[in-house]
């Protein structure tokens, strides 16, 4: 089990390094592969085989999480796919081990995902009119979300001088470390002014609670704060789905393709690494695909 230790460890330094994987993704891959190798009692890179690999996968079907809840085909996945990323590690190191090729990964439901129509857009935003520096900021986080496609760890990371909003646009860093220009709207730049000329604090940060006297302690928002905001201007919007962040996201990504935008554009705004992430919000313009059809062929009258 001590060669396989030593590998695991430099897979996970090589993912670190030479991939540039974020610290969550480590940890994940190492819990993982932790999982699988004490579960297979492994000692040998050789004693990896595709029937130990099919009984770990029904194992993976059985167990119970602390809710005994069985997990999921995606988390069941995820465990593959840091077994798969593992052999083709050592296969790329010429270690005798079972073929990365040779695994497959579990079908999974197609994914669906929430997003708002227009009108709900609207509602909400107007949601927000006010001069209260609450309704302000509330204003400019969802003004923001809705016209950047920004994920909401990327938001509450964004500090005041990220922003230029002579230029309408910033640059981020976002999942795996990939940086990526995100533009602003002039909405959500007027609102941005708006808040930022209600600040009366000297914090870093774009965006802040509201700040209490004699407080000197940070005053960043969370992400929990911002859920919060998000899900609260829903309900007084009389929005009966449930928003979130994320939602506003997909809403972004589904806009733009609705309203013409190639899945490459939006592959870029939204920091997909993959086209086949951002491939999910075709299936929801299938619609307007189908009006574009429709209209067509009862104007050509065929």
């Amino acid at each position: 089990m001590r060669k396989l230790h030593i590998l695991l460890t430099d897979y996970l330094e090589y993912l670190e390094v030479d991939k540039n994987r974020s610290k969550k993704t480590l940890e994940n891959y190492h819990r993982y592969l932790l999982k699988f190798l004490s579960w297979g009692k492994i000692e040998n890179p050789a004693e990896i085989t595709e029937q130990l690999v099919h009984k770990f996968r029904v194992h993976l079907n059985q167990i119970e999480n602390e809710k005994h809840l069985s997990l999921n085909r995606k988390t069941q996945n995820y465990y593959i796919i840091a077994l798969r990323g593992f052999l083709k590690y050592l296969s790329k190191r010429n270690i005798n081990s079972l073929a990365p090729e040779k695994i497959e990964l579990g079908k999974t439901n197609a994914r669906t995902i929430d997003f708002l129509t227009t009108k709900e857009i609207e509602r909400l935003i107007k949601i927000t009119e006010g001069t209260s520096f609450a309704k302000a900021r509330n204003r400019a986080i969802m003004l923001l979300l809705f016209s950047s496609g920004l994920r909401i760890s990327e938001l509450t990371s964004l500090n005041r001088n990220h922003i230029d909003l002579k230029r309408k646009e910033f640059s981020i860093i976002g999942k795996g470390s990939k940086i990526r220009i995100v533009f602003i709207s002039d909405n959500a730049k007027g609102a941005l002014e708006y808040y930022l000329n209600k600040r009366k604090d000297l914090d870093k940060a774009l965006f802040v609670r509201q700040p209490k006297k004699n407080d000197n302690s940070s005053l960043r928002i969370t992400p929990r704060s911002i859920q919060r905001i998000v899900a609260q201007c829903a309900k007084e919007a009389g929005i009966l789905k449930k928003v979130t962040p994320h939602v506003l996201r997909h809403s972004f990504a589904t806009n733009l393709l609705q309203n013409g935008a190639d899945i490459r554009s939006v592959q870029a705004l939204l920091g997909h690494s993959s086209i086949n992430t951002t491939q999910i919000y075709t299936h929801v313009t299938d619609k307007g695909l189908k009006d574009v059809y429709n209209k067509f062929y009862k104007k050509k009258g065929v």
